[in-house]
């Protein structure tokens, strides 16, 4: 993943990325030794992949890599926090439960890890003086607000638990800031997709899932009527929002809060018919792979799309707009990789994250 330099990396600095193994926090890794900067990463592979950090190993420089230091740990572990800090600058937190069926199953592990688990993030960092954090919020917080694109001051009531742990974590941002002077930005990511993205499990995000079925010959399922849609952005355009928001020269006063998304929306009956065209180019036998629908399911909002002015105006953050180019090269990786060990999933849904 090739990112262009981001003012203010001019020199290393020291960065903390929790969930590194992650499908976002791998990449994150990947763009920072790029960068040529110091990572110290935290995964329990809860939901992160041994293999994803692999595969950051074999794209960057050996030089690179010997900038990165890893530690299995959890953010519930207030000790695994505070021994990583130490003369770190920026925090890149991803560490979370991402899912809005998994925190409807299971409200109470999804408070824990993303409510607990942040404040012990927050905490460990204001003790350790960190510069900066930069967190992942997610669409979610937009609940049952109605206006599109969604404005960052504009919210509704949220529809699931997962969605009221991300309101809960720009809350208690804020309040750090007010209180102990920790500044921390807060990206609202939109529907993320692109290499390294987990089509397994039954909490897998729409994109890999549909491709992996595409390849591999197997259903895809719609959940509800496919005219549902969301604002889908590559995760290249997630890495380098993180670094300008960690760097930004944000005044006093200025907001904390930003979407991440390409600012279009696309419907989960739009996305089929353009994955399956990529699918059909690199194996033609995907042709015959049909899409039904199932029930719509609880928690999920109807349509998604980001307002994305204000992270253009203060972060910086430059449109990027063709969503079809990212999703061709997703699929490309997603054959490269089942050509090596084909994961073999089936349907699909449309995760906020």
């Amino acid at each position: 993943m090739s990112v262009a330099p981001i003012p203010g990396l001019e020199h290393p600095h020291r960065w903390l990325v929790t969930g590194v193994a992650g499908f976002i926090g791998s990449h994150l890794l990947e763009t920072l030794l790029t960068q040529d900067q110091e990572v110290v990463g935290l995964d329990n592979f809860r939901t992160g992949h041994r293999e994803n950090l692999e595969d950051v190993r074999r794209r960057v420089r050996g030089a690179q890599w010997a900038r990165f230091r890893f530690c299995e740990g959890d953010i519930l572990h207030r000790a695994d926090l505070a021994g990583l800090m130490g003369g770190v600058t920026y925090v890149l937190h991803q560490a979370a439960l991402g899912s809005v069926p998994q925190s409807i199953e299971d409200p109470v592990t999804t408070h824990a890890i993303n409510v607990t688990g942040f404040l012990h993030m927050l905490e460990a960092a204001r003790q350790a003086g960190v510069r900066r954090v930069v967190y992942a919020s997610s669409s979610a917080v937009y609940g049952d607000a109605t206006d599109l694109p969604a404005v960052e001051d504009r919210i509704g009531r949220p529809l699931s638990p997962y969605a009221v742990s991300k309101s809960i974590n720009e809350q208690y941002a804020a309040v750090f800031e007010r209180c102990y002077g920790l500044i921390s930005v807060g990206l609202r990511y939109f529907n993320v997709f692109g290499p390294r993205q987990d089509p397994n499990g039954a909490y897998a995000a729409v994109i890999p899932r549909w491709i992996d079925a595409l390849l591999t010959g197997r259903p895809v399922e719609i959940y509800g009527d496919g005219e549902t849609s969301r604002d889908f952005c590559p995760v290249e355009h997630v890495a380098r929002a993180n670094l300008l928001a960690a760097t930004a020269q944000l005044r006093p006063g200025e907001p904390r809060v930003f979407n991440v998304g390409l600012g279009q929306a696309t419907t989960l009956n739009a996305l089929f018919e353009i994955l399956a065209g990529e699918a059909v180019r690199l194996r033609p036998e995907a042709a015959g792979v049909k899409a039904t629908h199932r029930e719509a399911r609880p928690g999920d909002i109807r349509h998604s799309q980001a307002d994305m002015r204000r992270a253009r105006e203060i972060l910086g953050l430059a449109d990027t707009r063709d969503i079809r180019t990212g999703l061709a090269a997703t699929t490309r990786w997603f054959g490269r990789s089942q050509a090596d060990d084909p994961p073999g999933a089936i349907a699909g849904t449309a995760n906020s994250r």
